[in-house]
């Protein structure tokens, strides 16, 4: 040690005997110094390098448990898609039926279309039939694995633990589903979907629908017969005749060039003006008393025919309802004597040396005698009148006024009779169409009610889906001691050590994948069923694609089912606007509008690490109490029951190893089914 410095020079200094070890006299370093400054550089530099190995193996328990929390939650996953491509079968396999029963009442309520109606009917009766099937195996191979679901849970999280263990490093552990038991509803998915009220009602407006059908055609034929008569029939007709033997103008002779704009206020106006002319023009054709009785007899005639159909009338209510009075006229002397004809007291009558004589006119010239007032033809046949030897009027002269005309087609009275008869055939048809249209109009708004109750059926609730680990799984695992800590480098330096024992939880829960908002699961899925054969075989066109479009559009059924079942009906051909047919048609659109099916949220859950305090929170569960319990708990051995067991959870296996069918799919009108499977093999080791 330098103690000093003589004035004014170096001097000497003083060393201390054990620094000169490390130091020489030029100040400097010695080689013991030098070994003695590496060998603890060395020492440093190694021991801080298995404090960084320690440090990694020890962080890798939290690794293992991390990655043993996502593989319990992967399971929870994959059942939650099961059950989400189960429940979109089922409701749009439900819708499918109901639409096609929709489509096939609006056609079936449509003349002409009741066969289509009754194929898309018996077509949504097998859709609905292959729902009830399948929800039917769907619901106990669900129920199935959801049982089986917490031991799937472990297995799978066990396995991924076992995976780990390598290198020396042994890991012991599992993850934990919460809630440990089900808390799902799926009892919405088996939701009965009664088509019977459709079904017969489907029946009922096809009978109908043909009723009126056959009325409209009968109307239709009875118009036309009734213009044919007034216009349409050559050489003659009712206009052609009226303007031969009346002379009548084209004013109050119009002519129709068809039915689509005629009626039969037609003919009784023309009728109404024929009989005023030919009345005006009526004149003996000559001299003799049989042109005289026969002038009479023709001028008594078209008075009464003028006065019948100056009564008769043609009126369409608002309600197109037709009312029809065209009178019909005599056409011989029985029928004479049924009308008034044959009643009013109109002949003249005279004193004559035998008595009371009735003749044609007074012009006759056996009327010698005073004048005795008229008398009915009914009183000459009475014997209340005597009949004229001269002019021998009586009814058998008058019924043959209208007996000839009415008889051969070249008279007046023929066209009349038969466009009489087609009003009497169009009146009685308008009426029984508009009960028969009524009645369909009513079965058109049971069938609007009917729709909407299957529809609800379907929407009023869905499936609560709630299965173990929806909450979360949380994953404990343990390392075991005993690793040596290498020391091929440090066993210079260092002294040989154990890796200690440790411990770590994690949790993982589900989350949306934003990613696949637009996933193509369901879209795959129906190319699956469709590739397994002819889908819908028998159905009516279109059925099937209706229903893939409702299959793929599950994660917006709202927007889907109103528009893709509204497209559905519009391609119902035949409907024309302003029928029956038309307004169901666009109730029926309405329904699905005002349905209010919610949009299901169809993107993809996958695992992802959570705070274990969250899943402990929301099952209740006081964490670090847990956690401590769990794992002191966890045994020895690796088995799935094992450490079930000592977690104090019950696993079931209700499914099996290998696969797993989870419903059966019955093509609708076959016997041919479709099994649903999943592959569980890769679990059975584990469990």
């Amino acid at each position: 040690m330098r103690t000093g410095l003589t004035c004014g020079g170096r001097g000497a200094a003083f060393e201390s005997p054990a620094l000169s070890l490390f130091r020489d006299n030029e100040d400097g370093f010695t080689s013991v110094a030098v070994a003695l400054a590496l060998l603890l550089s060395l020492t440093l530099v190694f021991s801080a390098a298995a404090a960084g190995w320690v440090s990694a193996r020890s962080s890798e328990v939290q690794r293992v448990a991390d990655a043993a929390a996502l593989a319990g939650e992967n399971a929870v996953a994959a059942f939650s898609t099961v059950v989400q491509v189960v429940d979109a079968c089922a409701l749009s396999l439900g819708l499918t039926g109901i639409l096609s029963y929709g489509a096939g009442i609006v056609a079936s309520c449509v003349p002409g279309l009741g066969s289509v109606g009754a194929e898309l009917c018996s077509t949504g009766s097998s859709v609905l039939q292959a729902r009830r099937d399948f929800v039917s195996s769907a619901s106990r191979g669900i129920e199935r694995l959801e049982e089986t679901l917490p031991l799937l849970v472990v297995a799978n999280s066990s396995s991924c633990v076992t995976a780990n263990s390598e290198e020396g490093l042994s890991y012991t552990g599992c993850a934990l589903p919460f809630p440990t038991e089900s808390q799902s509803n799926f009892s919405a998915l088996a939701n009965e979907v009664d088509d019977a009220g459709l079904d017969s009602l489907s029946g009922e407006m096809r009978d109908a629908s043909l009723e009126a059908e056959e009325l409209k055609r009968e109307s239709d034929d009875a118009l036309l017969r009734g213009w044919m008569a007034d216009c349409g029939s050559s050489p003659y007709c009712l206009r052609e005749r009226a303007s031969t033997l009346a002379g009548l103008s084209a004013t109050d002779n119009p002519h129709y060039s068809s039915v689509a704009n005629w009626s039969f206020g037609a003919p009784l106006l023309r009728a109404r003006a024929y009989y005023a002319a030919r009345l005006l023009a009526e004149q003996p054709e000559g001299p003799s008393v049989e042109e005289l009785t026969d002038s009479a007899c023709r001028q008594a005639f078209y008075e009464y025919a003028l006065d019948e159909v100056l009564h008769g009338s043609y009126m369409v209510s608002v309600d197109d309802s037709v009312h029809i009075d065209l009178p019909s006229l005599p056409r011989n002397a029985d029928e004479t004597r049924a009308t008034r004809l044959y009643t009013d007291q109109v002949w003249p009558c005279t004193n004559e040396e035998a008595g009371r004589t009735l003749h044609c006119s007074l012009d006759c010239p056996g009327a010698a005698g005073s004048p005795s007032g008229t008398a009915s033809l009914s009183e000459l046949e009475g014997g209340g009148a005597l009949h004229c030897e001269v002019c021998q009027m009586d009814v058998d002269d008058l019924g043959r006024v209208a007996a000839a005309s009415t008889s051969i087609d070249n008279g007046f009275e023929y066209y009349w009779s038969l466009i009489v008869e087609a009003g009497e055939d169009y009146e009685r048809a308008r009426a029984e169409l508009a009960v028969a249209e009524q009645k369909v109009q009513s079965l058109a708004e049971r069938g609007e009610e009917s729709f909407s109750a299957a529809l609800d059926q379907l929407a009023t609730t869905r499936p609560t889906l709630c299965p173990p680990g929806a909450w979360g799984c949380v994953a404990v695992v343990t390392r075991e001691d005993g690793e040596v800590v290498p020391t091929e480098l440090t066993r210079a330096f260092l002294s040989s050590s154990e890796l200690p024992a440790g411990a770590a939880v994690s949790a993982a829960a589900l989350a949306p994948d934003n990613q696949t908002e637009e996933n193509n699961v369901l879209a795959r899925f129906f190319d699956g069923l469709s590739s397994s054969g002819s889908l819908l075989a028998g159905a009516a066109d279109g059925v099937m694609d209706l229903w893939g479009s409702l299959l793929v559009g599950y994660g917006s059924a709202y927007g889907s089912v109103a528009d893709t079942g509204g497209a559905f009906l519009d391609k119902v051909d035949g409907v024309l606007g302003g029928s029956v047919g038309s307004w169901l048609k666009g109730q029926l659109k309405e329904v699905l509008h005002d349905t209010g099916l919610e949009p299901v949220d169809m993107r993809l859950r996958k695992p992802a690490l959570v705070n274990s305090q969250d899943v402990f929170g929301q099952a209740g569960i006081e964490q670090a109490t847990t956690v401590k319990e769990l794992v002191s708990a966890l045994p020895d051995a690796s088995s799935a029951q094992d450490f079930a067991q000592a977690l104090g959870m019950r696993l079931v296996d209700a499914t099996g190893s290998g696969s797993f069918t989870v419903a059966e799919f019955t093509v609708p009108g076959t016997s041919l089914t479709i099994p649903l499977t999943i592959d569980l093999s890769g679990l059975g080791d584990a469990a």
